[in-house]
């Protein structure tokens, strides 16, 4: 006689057979570096690190007002930076955000000084950062010019363009003015009004790419744009949507520019701020093959920059590390994302 040791499922008392209970075994530590993710854990340890090393060397690092000066000098670049993150994961990139800040810059004191109406004057220079976009967004599709090489272009034309109405120099003064005075000095709740400008376009930015479809379709597009033609999504007007609000948003940093300067910028106070947007994407986790990334990510990144940037002046560091300080950062961001990717690496034989 063969006795059967199978066990059998476990079945109620009214008889019908029951699903055995799973039970989670994941530690509580897990879960919180599943949910909160291992990208922005790094980020917040170097944060951490960087901010107890300043502070060790310089004890004003923790007052109030430099407290102030790191919030609103990060506000401007984590604007770009976060629009940066939204053309990175469709697979793009945007080169030319900080010409148009500088672009918008310029017109916007201008327009404000031929109108004497803020409100004209900020409009306006939206409009023209939309335009800015859409011409990039044009280029690229209807062109069929590599992103990279057409905001390469255009990073030089909208400096020129500029430059050449305001013959190279800062142009109106604003100094005075209700509206651009609240935005560069004003407050609420105790932050800068720069922070909630930035703290707005994020949430906003997020909310997008994670809870609607017009985020999921962006990821799709970056991660496989084929299978996402296939599929039905209209990739040409993303593209060509997504450089528009890049462009309204590179607008929105031209006017905090020309509120904290006092007048219009061509290009002091947004040169540079490309580079610092892409650093912060990529060091923020956004791949720059497309289809990942995120804002928290993003963000955490630029205050990572912006406390490494405040740090250095304080300590006395030459500008010019500064630049090389970014350089690296850029770089190491890539060759972490290139070695996560697990592709093989061109010359090692594998």
């Amino acid at each position: 006689m063969t006795i059967s040791t199978r066990k059998e499922d476990p079945v109620s008392t009214t008889g019908t057979r029951t699903s055995p209970t799973v039970v989670d075994t994941t530690s509580p530590l897990k879960r919180f570096i599943s949910a909160v993710g291992v990208q922005n854990i790094s980020l917040i340890l170097a944060i951490a690190l960087v901010v107890a090393i300043i502070g060790l060397q310089n004890p004003l690092f923790f007052t109030v007002p430099n407290l102030r000066v790191i919030g609103t000098a990060i506000a401007i670049v984590g604007l770009l930076a976060v629009v940066q993150t939204i053309v990175i994961i469709l697979g793009a990139l945007d080169i030319s955000v900080g010409s148009i800040a500088g672009l918008t810059s310029v017109t916007s004191a201008m327009i404000f000084t031929a109108t004497s109406s803020a409100a004209i004057g900020a409009l306006g220079a939206i409009a023209i950062g939309i335009a800015c976009g859409l011409i990039n967004g044009c280029i690229i599709v209807f062109g069929r010019v590599n992103p990279v090489i057409a905001t390469l272009a255009t990073l030089a034309a909208f400096k020129g363009v500029a430059q050449l109405i305001s013959d190279g120099r800062a142009q109106g003064y604003t100094g005075a003015d209700f509206f651009f005075v609240f935005l560069a000095r004003g407050t609420f709740l105790g932050a800068p009004i720069l922070i909630w400008v930035l703290v707005v376009v994020a949430v906003l930015a997020h909310v997008v790419l994670r809870y609607t479809t017009i985020g999921r379709n962006i990821y799709a597009v970056g991660g496989n744009n084929i299978a996402s033609r296939l599929g039905g999504i209209n990739i040409n007007r993303y593209i060509i949507g997504v450089y528009m609000i890049t462009g309204a948003v590179a607008a929105i940093a031209g006017i905090l520019i020309t509120a904290r300067t006092g007048s219009g910028q061509p290009v002091s106070g947004s040169e540079g701020l490309e580079l610092q947007a892409i650093t912060a994407a990529a060091l923020g986790g956004a791949a720059l093959k497309g289809g990942k990334g995120a804002i928290a990510g993003t963000i955490l990144a630029v205050i990572l920059l912006g406390v490494l940037t405040n740090g250095m002046t304080l300590l006395g560091v030459n500008t010019f590390w500064q630049n090389v300080a970014q350089g690296t950062l850029l770089v190491v961001a890539v060759v972490i994302q290139q070695l996560r990717s697990g592709e093989r690496r061109i010359g090692i034989p594998g």
